[in-house]
């Protein structure tokens, strides 16, 4: 690094660099210039672009296996001068280093292997019920198998975004392909990119997608300001049909979520149509057209059209279940309007998660995302071990004073919904301007 290693940066010069043509991080006390990186980060630019100009040590640490410092002193610029570390992101980092030696980022397990025999087993008796009866409630019920096939697979593609839950990294994106484009449908680089955005800055309303759902839904009435969308890049316009909207989402979550599929195949499609970087494109549409031969191609197999309106209704429901899960972790939790910050990126991963209490017996049915708080400080950690370091993470929050939210199923779906008709409340205060609809004034006439 010759001389360059005399150069220091401070905080003020180090935010300076915070455009995509003028990028640079810190990470552990040393400044990166990755400007011309970004396109290529196997994690996408929207990480990079989130924490730039400050210290990001504890994301990278958290997302990063040892080997990837090698490749950072290529971009070496100069010292940190105003680099610091508090007491929680030491104990982080000591616990990192604890797992590691420990090998538990490596130990997978069979839980991946189990599952994929799972979603096998399931979905040849889903298919079995449509091709070899003629009875309805059998194909009804083939279709509810059909529901837990897309669950079980997005639990497995989940994880293989995280971590190589094969034995090699091609064997990974077979698993990938697989369990994301051929069985769901959904594009598992669509996927990807939107759940790093969401894991970098989570619960941020206007950086984190996965608390974007206007104009059908809001936790906050901060969205009530028409915030700017620095994941979609537009903004997101509390006009009268959002008011409408929101004014009654604590009645329509359930009934949404039942078809919220929709919503993943159109913006998965969206990515795949545009001129965005997308690895493997051509692997994510022949794997989608995969899907959309093969599920089309089983429904034309029932008997009348109303059997095969209820197939589609019935496995769409049950996959609403998994809608739920994903909006139980996060919708109760803390929220915050800006970008994510490097210096208090534990906290922010606490107070925006919440953990959902099960029994052992029942981790299958939440993927091992019942966790969230533990998944969210180490993503790279197979989900065999989240229940084992949950009292360690537990002790941890309770030392540095830090909220550990965790509540049964029901009781996060109340707390979800709370927080829904909390929003919905607010939304029908009309002292709050936005332009005339009649439709909601002749709804809300008479409150």
């Amino acid at each position: 690094m010759g001389s360059e290693t005399l150069r220091i940066i401070t905080a003020d010069e180090l935010a300076e660099h915070k455009k995509p043509s003028d990028l640079w991080i810190s990470i552990q006390g040393k400044v990166y210039d990755v400007t011309h990186w970004v396109k290529d980060h196997p994690g996408g630019e929207i990480p990079l672009l989130n924490l730039a100009g400050q210290d990001a040590t504890d994301a990278f640490i958290a997302y990063h296996p040892a080997s990837a410092w090698a490749h950072l002193d290529r971009f070496y610029v100069g010292q940190f001068a105003d680099y610091r570390v508090s007491p929680v992101s030491k104990d982080f980092r000591r616990l990192n280093a604890e797992f590691s030696k420990l090998g538990l980022f490596e130990k997978k397990g069979h839980g991946v292997f189990l599952s994929l025999i799972f979603v096998l087993l399931l979905f040849s008796a889903s298919v079995a019920g449509v091709l070899a009866t003629d009875s309805p409630l059998v194909h009804l019920l083939s279709a509810a198998l059909l529901g837990f096939v897309w669950i079980q697979s997005g639990w497995v593609g989940h994880d293989s975004g995280h971590y190589n839950v094969m034995l090699t990294p091609r064997l990974n994106r077979f698993a990938q392909i697989l369990t994301g484009n051929c069985l769901t449908g959904i594009s598992i680089g669509w996927w990807i990119r939107n759940h790093t955005a969401h894991h970098v800055a989570c619960n941020s309303l206007d950086y984190d997608p996965d608390l974007q759902h206007l104009p059908m839904f809001c936790i906050s009435d901060k969205f009530f300001a028409s915030l700017t969308s620095w994941y979609y890049n537009r903004k997101m316009a509390f006009d009268a049909a959002a008011r409408f909207f929101v004014s009654i989402q604590h009645w329509t979550f359930y009934p949404v979520m039942c078809f919220a599929r929709a919503n993943l195949f159109a913006q998965s499609y969206i990515l795949l149509l545009s001129d965005k970087k997308v690895p493997g494109r051509w692997q994510e549409i022949v794997g989608v057209m995969i899907y959309w031969t093969w599920y089309p191609l089983l429904v034309s197999c029932l008997p009348n059209w109303g059997e095969r309106i209820m197939f589609v209704l019935v496995s769409f429901s049950v996959t609403g279940l998994q809608h739920v899960q994903f909006t139980l972790n996060h919708f109760s939790g803390s929220v915050y309007v800006g970008p994510p910050t490097g210096n208090d990126w534990f906290e922010k991963q606490t107070a925006g998660t919440v953990d959902i209490v099960c029994p052992p017996w029942m981790d299958w049915f939440h993927g091992g995302l019942q966790f969230q708080v533990e998944h969210h400080l180490f993503p790279r950690l197979p989900r065999c071990h989240l229940r084992k370091i949950s009292p360690i993470v537990k002790e941890l929050c309770k030392k540095h004073g830090l909220q550990y939210l965790s509540a049964p199923f029901i009781e996060a779906n109340r707390r979800t919904i709370g927080v829904l008709r909390n929003a919905a409340l607010q939304a029908r205060d009309l002292s709050r301007p936005v332009p005339k609809n009649l439709v909601w004034e002749a709804v809300n006439t008479h409150g």
